[in-house]
């Protein structure tokens, strides 16, 4: 991400450009401040932006090799393609051979490292990683935002934040920017500002349900239930998050006791290290290994009993609850 930062700041911008990763958020900054750097907003017949599955090759191709109209050079963007996972050969050879009148940046959430797009993006070009951010960076990146703002955040409200909105940066931007208007006469932010106004995201409603599970606390679990149902989720997507999380806690569970370190349970399950630390350890180590198995087994017989018509997804969901925090 930094070399894209210094050719934006230096004004020496290559011809193409790869952002991948799950952070949608830094995907959209950084295509947006290349599209910025190559060509100007109002430059319409220079720009063009292709999106979805079902984008012609050939349209693309051919536009790449035609020249700029009155403009040093031609931006195309290509999001969400897919190529880089199905692969494109037409595309692959197009970026081995870019004209230098054209530059191409290429937006995907997923990606193949064995693709052979791939492999001639990063030969050609440069291929930026968009990935979670840990909590320092987060902590970084809100200060910066409210700096702007000349607002102030304690200590105890910006983990309180991370905590309700998750790592999503597009979340934290939203309850910042909610922040930044509901204190716009005052220049703090504490805690019961943030426990006022942030909303909780549904995977952290999740997580917290879970630890109520786990301490036998029934009436809060259910209660927690109800406010998801009342929010207008659907119980079986609730049912698959709970499945989720127990399948993960009983990862974490196993390869904790194997002696793996965190930096290698988050690679291996694919967790933010951030709530791998502050949350999967910890609520793992409230569970035994065959609760947590039993718990899994419970979710799988549940969906089976919906999916079969014995028993109503709401019903079934309330009763793993009561079941599990009995």
């Amino acid at each position: 991400m930094k070399r894209i930062a210094q050719d934006i700041k230096s004004g020496q911008l290559g011809n193409l450009y790869l952002l991948y990763g799950e952070e949608a958020y830094l995907r959209r900054q950084y295509r947006d401040n290349l599209r910025k750097a190559l060509v100007s907003d109002d430059d319409t017949m220079n720009c063009s932006v292709y999106s979805g599955k079902d984008i012609n090759a050939n349209e693309v191709v051919d536009l790449a090799g035609t020249m700029p109209f009155f403009a040093e050079r031609r931006v195309i963007i290509v999001e969400n393609s897919g190529w880089f996972k199905s692969g494109n050969e037409q595309i692959a050879t197009l970026v081995k051979e870019l004209p230098d009148t054209t530059c191409m940046i290429f937006v995907e959430e997923e990606i193949d490292k064995r693709n052979k797009l791939f492999k001639a993006v990063t030969s050609n070009g440069y291929a930026a990683l968009c990935e979670m951010q840990d909590e320092a960076m987060l902590k970084k990146w809100v200060m910066g935002l409210l700096k702007k703002e000349n607002k102030l955040i304690t200590p105890d409200a910006l983990n309180l934040l991370l905590d309700k909105t998750g790592t999503n940066m597009e979340n934290i931007r939203r309850e910042v920017e909610k922040l930044v208007c509901y204190k716009y006469y005052e220049e703090g932010i504490t805690a019961a500002d943030v426990e006022e106004l942030c909303i909780v995201q549904i995977q952290n409603q999740i997580f917290d349900m879970v630890e109520a599970v786990a301490q036998k606390r029934q009436k809060q679990a259910l209660n927690l239930y109800y406010n998801l149902l009342a929010l207008k989720e659907a119980p079986m997507k609730i049912l698959a998050l709970i499945a989720r999380q127990f399948n993960m806690l009983l990862q974490v569970k196993e390869m904790k006791s194997k002696g793996y370190q965190e930096s290698e349970i988050a690679k291996q399950t694919g967790l933010n290290p951030y709530f791998l630390k502050k949350k999967y350890i910890p609520q793992a180590a409230q569970f035994k290994l065959p609760q947590l198995e039993a718990a899994l087994k419970t979710c799988v017989e549940a969906e089976e009993n919906v999916k079969t018509g014995r028993m109503p997804d709401v019903l079934s969901v309330e009763l793993i609850i009561v079941s599990l925090s009995a």
